[in-house]
C-alpha cells in the first residue's frame, strides 16, 4: 500500500458546497444562512481536524481569508468551489442572470484567491484548486452564463500556473460531475449517491498535497473515474504565399487540411502556440510547407525513427562579411574604447585588427537559423520547445578581417534524454577550400524524448567540470541594458532578447540576454587573462548554458589555468547565479605560434621595394628626412590577414627602413594588401582614391601620407 498522504500543519480555505465557507443559500443564490457551514465545521472538529465557518460572500474575498489567517496565521490551499445557477435560454437571460453568475462564479474566485496569492508567495508554497465543469468545456443548453463563468475559470488557472510556478505555486482545474445542492434537483436520488463528492474529494487532495507537481492542468472527475484533458491542434495550412494577399477563397480551398487532425499537435503552452505561428511565417518567407510533427505521435518511437534525420546535411549556406560585422559584434560581446588592448577588435586601422574568435559561431549559426532545421527528415522542429544546451567551436586558423563562406551543415546525432531530445548538429566553415573552423551546437527540444534512444554519443564534444580549487583569475564586465539589442545586430533576430511581450510569453520578466553572447563575454575574458588578446593562440571553447542573463547584469568569469586548457565558469555577480558551467578554452601554446610564423614577408612583391627604399636611403636620408619628418608604419596583407610589417622612419638621423613595427610610436600607420601596395608604387593606383575607396586604410596625421608620393616616385623605382 501507498504510504498515507499528509497535510500536517497545512490550513485549507474552501468555499461554497457546504465546505468551510458557505453562505448557506439556496442554488440560485437566494438566501443567506449559516447551517451548511456549520454542519461540515463540527464534523471535522469530531474527526479531530481544526475548523472555523465564514459565512461571507467569496465576492468579500479579503474577509474569507482573514478569517483563516486570524485562526491559524497562514494559508496554504485554497479550493474555490462555491457556485450557483441561473439556468435560462439565452434569448431569456437577464443582465441580473448574467452577472451573478460571473460575480460568484469567476469574479468570486478571483477575489478569494487574490486576498491568499501574496501569502502563499511569502512562505514559498501554495496549492489552488479552480471548479470548471463539463458545460464550460463543451457547452451545454440554457447554461449559456454558467457556460461562460466556468471556462473563464480554466483561463484564470492557466496564467495562476504560469505566474505562479517560480514560487511553488502550483493552480490545477476540475471538471466534476458530482452530486450537490446545485443538482439535488434534477438528478434522480440513486444518481446522486453514484455522483457523491466522495468520488471528487481524493483527486483533489492529491492536487493540493506538497509532493504533486502537477502545474496547469484540467481533469474530469466523476463516479470514481479521473481523466485528464489537453489541447490538440490541427497541423494546419498554409493559405498564402510571400508577397501575395491571404484570400477567403484560400481559406476555402484548405479548409479540409486546416481541420484534418492527422498529425495533430498537442501545445501546452502559448510559448508553442507562438512557436508555430514563427515557424509558419518562417515557410511562408521560404515558400515551404507546414511539416508533420512525429512526436504529436507516440512518444516511445524507436530510435529508427530517426535513422533518416542522422547524417542529413543542410543545403549549403553562403555568407560573407566585412569588418562592420565583425566590429559590431566585438561591441555586443562588450569589446569597449575604455579597455586599450580591445581597440585592436573595434577600430579597422589599428594595426593588429582582428577579428574575435567567437564570431566563429555567427557564421556557423546562421546556417541552422536560415530555415534548414525545418527541413530535417523525419525530425519537425517545434522553434517554441528549443533551447540551446552547449556550444562548441574549434578554430584552424584565425578568422580572417572580411571574406566569403560557405557552411556545411550535418546532424551528426539525436539523443534522448528523457524529457527531451538534443540534436547535435555539427557545422564546418570554409573560405574557398580551406576549413576555417568548425562548431557544434547541442540543441535541446523539450518534451520531446522518452524515446527509448541513446543517452550519451561518441560524436558528441563533452563539457568538462571546473577544478575543485579557487580560481587563479576573475574578470568582471557589466553589460549594458542595451546590450541584447547591440548584439542581435549580428544575426540573432529572436523577440525574445527584445520584445518585453514576447518575453513574457516565454515565462521571463522582461527580455533575456542571448546566451552566446555570454560567450563572448567569457571568451574575451579569457583570452585577455591568459593569452594578451593574440587570436592566434585561441584554439577551440565549448561551453554549457545553464541559466539566462539580464541585459544590465555583470558577468563575472572565474577561470583556472592547466596547462594549455583554461577551465571557467560565469557567473551574474550579486545573485551568484552560475550561467555558463563546465566551461574551457584550449589555447595554443605561445612557443607553438612562433615556431610555425613563417619569416615576415616571404614571397611578397612588397618585399623587394621596401628593401629596395632602404638601400636608396642610404646615400640621401638625410635629406629626405628633412622633407618628410615623419614615422610611417606599413601593414602589408595577403588574403584579408596581415603577412608583413615595415617602418620607415624618415625622422630620425639618415633615416631607415626595416621590418616590423615602429620601434616607438608611428606617425601614420597604413594598411593595405600587397598587390594594391605595388598597384600604388606603379602608379597604377592612386593612394587617395584607394582611401576613400577603402582598399587603403590609414591612422594617425594622415595628411602626411601626402608625402609619400615623394617617396614612392622619386625614390623607389625599380
Amino acid at each position: 500500500m501507498a504510504s498515507t498522504l499528509r497535510f500536517n500543519g497545512r490550513v485549507v480555505l474552501v468555499t461554497g458546497a457546504g465546505g468551510v465557507n458557505d453562505l448557506g443559500g439556496d442554488f440560485t443564490g437566494v438566501g443567506k444562512g449559516s447551517l451548511a457551514a456549520d454542519k461540515v465545521v463540527e464534523e471535522i472538529r469530531r474527526k479531530g481536524g481544526k475548523a472555523v465557518a465564514n459565512y461571507d460572500s467569496v465576492e468579500e474575498g479579503e474577509k474569507i481569508v482573514k478569517t483563516a489567517l486570524d485562526a491559524f496565521g497562514r494559508i496554504d490551499i485554497v479550493i474555490n468551489n462555491a457556485g450557483i445557477l441561473r439556468d435560462r435560454s439565452f434569448s431569456r437571460i437577464s443582465d441580473e442572470d448574467w452577472d451573478i453568475i460571473q460575480r460568484v462564479h469567476l469574479r468570486g474566485s478571483f477575489l478569494v484567491t487574490r486576498a491568499a496569492w501574496d501569502h502563499m508567495k511569502k512562505q514559498n508554497f501554495g496549492r489552488i484548486i479552480m471548479t470548471s465543469s463539463a458545460s464550460g468545456i463543451y457547452g451545454n443548453f440554457g447554461q449559456a452564463n454558467y457556460c461562460a463563468a466556468k471556462l473563464g475559470l480554466l483561463g484564470l488557472s492557466n496564467c495562476l500556473a504560469v505566474e505562479g510556478k517560480k514560487n511553488n505555486i502550483h493552480c490545477n482545474t476540475i471538471a466534476p460531475t458530482a452530486g450537490s445542492r446545485m443538482t439535488q434537483t434534477i438528478l434522480p436520488e440513486d444518481l446522486l449517491e453514484a455522483l457523491k463528492p466522495d468520488y471528487v474529494a481524493p483527486l483533489v487532495l492529491w492536487l493540493c498535497h506538497e509532493s504533486c507537481e502537477e502545474n496547469g492542468g484540467l481533469f474530469e472527475v466523476g463516479a470514481g473515474w479521473i481523466g485528464k484533458l489537453r489541447w490538440e491542434r490541427s497541423l494546419g495550412a498554409l493559405v498564402r504565399q510571400r508577397t501575395q494577399p491571404m484570400t477567403p477563397e484560400a481559406v476555402k480551398a484548405n479548409w479540409t487540411k486546416i481541420c484534418d487532425f492527422d498529425n495533430a499537435t498537442k501545445p501546452q503552452s502559448i510559448k508553442e502556440s507562438i512557436g508555430s505561428i514563427v515557424e509558419a511565417l518562417n515557410k511562408i518567407n521560404s515558400g515551404g510547407e507546414v511539416s508533420a510533427n512525429p512526436t504529436s505521435r507516440a512518444t516511445s518511437a524507436a530510435t529508427s525513427e530517426f535513422a533518416g534525420a542522422i547524417g542529413h546535411k543542410l543545403p549549403p549556406f553562403y555568407s560573407s562579411y566585412a569588418e562592420l560585422d565583425t566590429i559590431m559584434y566585438a561591441l555586443g560581446v562588450g569589446a569597449s574604447i575604455k579597455e586599450p588592448k580591445d581597440m585592436k577588435f573595434i577600430y579597422e586601422g589599428s594595426s593588429d585588427f582582428s577579428c574575435l574568435p567567437t564570431f566563429g559561431v555567427i557564421l556557423a549559426q546562421k546556417s541552422i537559423m536560415n530555415g534548414g532545421l525545418a527541413e530535417i527528415p523525419g525530425l519537425s522542429i517545434n522553434l517554441a520547445k528549443i533551447l540551446h544546451g552547449e556550444q562548441y567551436l574549434e578554430l584552424y586558423k584565425p578568422m580572417p578581417r572580411t571574406g566569403k563562406f560557405r557552411c556545411e551543415t550535418i546532424v551528426a546525432d539525436i539523443l534522448d534524454k528523457g524529457s527531451g531530445l538534443v540534436i547535435l548538429m555539427d557545422v564546418y566553415t570554409y573560405s574557398g577550400e580551406e576549413l576555417i573552423c568548425y562548431n557544434q551546437f547541442s540543441i535541446f527540444v523539450v518534451g520531446s524524448g522518452g524515446f527509448s534512444g541513446k543517452r550519451t554519443s561518441d560524436k558528441a564534444k563533452v563539457a568538462v567540470a571546473i577544478p575543485d580549487r579557487p580560481p587563479d583569475a576573475v574578470l568582471t564586465d557589466t553589460t549594458s541594458l542595451n546590450q541584447a539589442a547591440l548584439y542581435r545586430l549580428s544575426g540573432d533576430w529572436n523577440p525574445l532578447h527584445i520584445d518585453p511581450n514576447f518575453a513574457s510569453l516565454a515565462g521571463f520578466d522582461k527580455p533575456i540576454l542571448h546566451g552566446l553572447c555570454t560567450f563572448g563575454f567569457s571568451a574575451r575574458h579569457v583570452l585577455q587573462q591568459f593569452a594578451d588578446n593574440d587570436v592566434s593562440r585561441f584554439k577551440a571553447i565549448k561551453v554549457r548554458f545553464a541559466k539566462p542573463v539580464y541585459p544590465g547584469q555583470t558577468l563575472q568569469t572565474e577561470m583556472w589555468k592547466e596547462g594549455n586548457r583554461i577551465h571557467f565558469q560565469t557567473k551574474v555577480q550579486g545573485t551568484g547565479d552560475i550561467v555558463i558551467s563546465n566551461a574551457y578554452v584550449d589555447l595554443v601554446p605561445a612557443s607553438a605560434i612562433s615556431a610555425k610564423t613563417p619569416s615576415e614577408g616571404a614571397g611578397l612583391q612588397s618585399t623587394l621595394v621596401f628593401e629596395e627604399i632602404g638601400r636608396r636611403l642610404q646615400g640621401i636620408g638625410q635629406e629626405v628626412v628633412k622633407k618628410v619628418g615623419a614615422v610611417f608604419e606599413w601593414h602589408i596583407t595577403k588574403g584579408e590577414n596581415t603577412a608583413a610589417k615595415w617602418t620607415i622612419d624618415l625622422k630620425t638621423g639618415s633615416g631607415r627602413v626595416y621590418q616590423g613595427p615602429a620601434k616607438g610610436s608611428a606617425d601614420v600607420t597604413i594598411t593595405l594588401s600587397d598587390e594594391d601596395f605595388m598597384e600604388v608604387v606603379l602608379g597604377k593606383l592612386d593612394p587617395q582614391k584607394a582611401f576613400f575607396s577603402g582598399r587603403l586604410k590609414a591612422r594617425g596625421n594622415i595628411l602626411l601620407s601626402q608625402k609619400l608620393q615623394m617617396i614612392l616616385k622619386d625614390y623607389a623605382k625599380l
